[in-house]
């Protein structure tokens, strides 16, 4: 195998790629306002959502994140700034190696804290970005299967969250995606309304 055919082992690592990702989906859209299959969202609520709630996270933490751009203004702006905002906090090991408590999860370092709720939170809203604005939105097979693996001993308390709707019914043959999808509340035939 080679350097290039491993998968990101460490939270920066994954913060990077999945980030970047969602960078060329927000720089690949024409049009702001489509639907995203998030009920009520439209594409900039997709990045809205994910430059409000790590920052409101992290204050909650005891942790400063510095302003950014606002999606409501500049969906492109606001992405470039958090999102190289987190990657320095990431990058930072003084940072990344802090532990921080949360109510919700508990006591963990930061890069821990990061790369579980909220690099994962990427990764999924890549699909509703693309989706929305009718580009590229496969997802990587082996992190697919590895989050629905995941998440399936939690299940209770995600549906408890109210951050994940109920589930959408899949093939049992379906593949990764489409069953992470369906897991969390996503229907994967999804497109949106016409005109």
């Amino acid at each position: 195998m080679s350097e290039d055919d491993m998968a990101p082992s460490t939270p920066a690592e994954r913060h990077r790629e999945i980030a970047a990702v969602f960078a060329d989906r927000v720089r690949g859209t024409t049009d702001w306002d489509v639907p995203a299959p998030v009920e009520g969202w439209d594409a900039r609520g997709v990045v809205e959502h994910l430059t409000t709630w790590y920052p409101a996270f992290l204050a909650g933490s005891g942790v400063d994140f510095p302003p950014q751009p606002s999606a409501a203004d500049d969906p492109v702006a606001a992405w470039d700034g958090h999102t190289a905002a987190v990657q320095a906090l990431l990058d930072d090991p003084a940072v990344a190696d802090a532990p921080i408590d949360n109510p919700h999860i508990g006591s963990m370092t930061l890069a821990q804290a990061t790369d579980m709720i909220y690099t994962t939170d990427v990764f999924l809203h890549t699909w509703d970005l693309a989706r929305a604005t009718g580009q590229d939105d496969r997802m990587d097979p082996q992190v697919c299967a590895g989050l629905v693996e995941g998440m399936a001993g939690v299940e209770d308390a995600m549906r408890s969250s109210g951050q994940y709707g109920p589930r959408v019914p899949v093939p049992d043959d379906a593949d990764p995606q489409t069953r992470l999808l369906g897991f969390i509340g996503r229907d994967p035939s999804w497109t949106p309304p016409a005109g």
